[in-house]
């Protein structure tokens, strides 16, 4: 049997494949979440994930994310508000009544039962027939490519080919949703970017609801229809990896999601959809203006690969600087350009460039590629989400 035929064979029965259309399947709705009834892990969130999304959940370390999916999968209660799975209330249901897979970071199989007891476990406890419980986890093994280590016990298994046992496990009972918390963190890079294409063929091809949490920022890029991105108990910004990573709305969200450079300056005045900024130290660069006003305190965001060391295009920015590093990457290279108010910008370039540290430079890049934040914008509002 094929990936793809055991794939169709155990789909769920009516699933849409998401991009963001159709209805709510889980709604969050003014959820909050306080340990100690002081101060709140989670605040005021309205959330709306559609069926068959792969949404992640992105941020640092106690951003919310991770309480959002434990309330979400019922190990934690919401302190306020509601969380509603196809349009039925689970915020009181105990996670056994939730229909949910869960997979997890240390892939929490048993260490005495064979991979096919332990794929078997949640059909057994729903009491499916012993023939039943056959079918389908050869299916779920065959999904997973590893029918041949059914007889094997985890500890006979790689990292990679336990946390598959753990994936079929999650799909075996055709649940409505899955969540995954962290489910690679504890594989090497390869294995990691190899298992994560696996995840998103098996969620392409089933069209199962994925809610994904991480704190790696390509991870969630590669794999998500969307991203949620956590700071402080909220979400900072929500929407595709291009949103993302080409129009963030926030410094915080600029410098999480991929490589960043951030120049510190004062709004000189704002025309239109640009400003004019005056950079700490000297020196000025027009950009993009992002909720900045005149006067007020800025970062402004420019990419990599949005430098050139080529003149300036009409209308452009041109910054003198002096090469202080240059970092070899095998298909470019990273250089440290010092400008003269000592500010460092990280410009992307061909492996083929020939500047020696202490050479003069000029960055040039468009208004266009840069953007200005509120030098205060790093704080998470509370995140009103109603849809797509």
């Amino acid at each position: 049997m094929s990936f793809g035929q055991a794939a169709l064979l155990a789909a769920p029965t009516s699933v849409a494949h998401a991009n963001g259309a159709g209805p709510g399947f889980v709604q969050f709705a003014d959820v909050e979440k306080s340990y100690d009834g002081r101060t709140f892990a989670v605040t005021r969130m309205n959330l709306t994930v559609a069926r068959g999304e792969f949404l992640t959940l992105l941020g640092p370390s106690g951003s919310g994310k991770t309480t959002t999916l434990n309330m979400l999968a019922g190990f934690e209660r919401p302190t306020h508000g509601t969380i509603t799975l196809e349009g039925q209330p689970v915020d009181r249901l105990p996670p056994y009544q939730r229909n949910i897979g869960m997979v997890f970071q240390n892939y929490a199989l048993f260490p005495h039962m064979t991979v096919e007891e332990n794929v078997g476990f949640p059909l057994s406890v729903r009491q499916v027939s012993k023939a039943d419980i056959a079918a389908r986890v050869g299916r779920a093994l065959d999904m997973v490519r590893l029918r041949q280590f059914g007889d094997r016990r985890p500890s006979q298994l790689s990292g990679g080919q336990q946390q598959r046992v753990a994936l079929a496990r999650a799909l075996v009972f055709q649940p409505s949703l899955v969540l995954m918390d962290e489910p690679l963190g504890a594989l090497d890079k390869k294995l990691r970017e190899h298992m994560q294409l696996e995840i998103k063929q098996i969620h392409t091809m089933l069209g199962v609801t994925i809610v994904y949490v991480t704190h790696d920022q390509s991870e969630a890029l590669t794999m998500s229809d969307r991203v949620a991105v956590f700071n402080q108990g909220g979400i900072a910004q929500l929407g595709s990896p291009d949103d993302l990573y080409n129009t963030p709305q926030s410094s915080f969200v600029a410098s999480f999601i991929g490589e960043n450079n951030t120049l510190e300056g004062v709004v000189d005045h704002v025309s239109g959809e640009q400003c004019r900024v005056r950079l700490n130290g000297g020196g000025e660069i027009t950009a993009l203006a992002v909720g900045v006003t005149q006067g007020s305190s800025c970062h402004v965001a420019i990419r990599p690969e949005r430098l050139s060391l080529s003149p300036a295009p009409a209308g452009g920015n041109a910054l003198s600087a002096t090469v202080d590093g240059r970092i070899y990457l095998g298909d470019h290279l990273r250089l440290l350009a010092r400008l003269a108010n000592d500010q460092v910008l990280t410009v992307k370039v061909g492996p083929e460039a020939t500047m020696a540290n202490g050479e003069a430079v000029t960055v040039s890049c468009a208004p266009n590629d840069c953007r200005a934040f509120p030098a205060d914008a790093g704080k998470a509002a509370p995140f009103q989400n109603r849809g797509k």
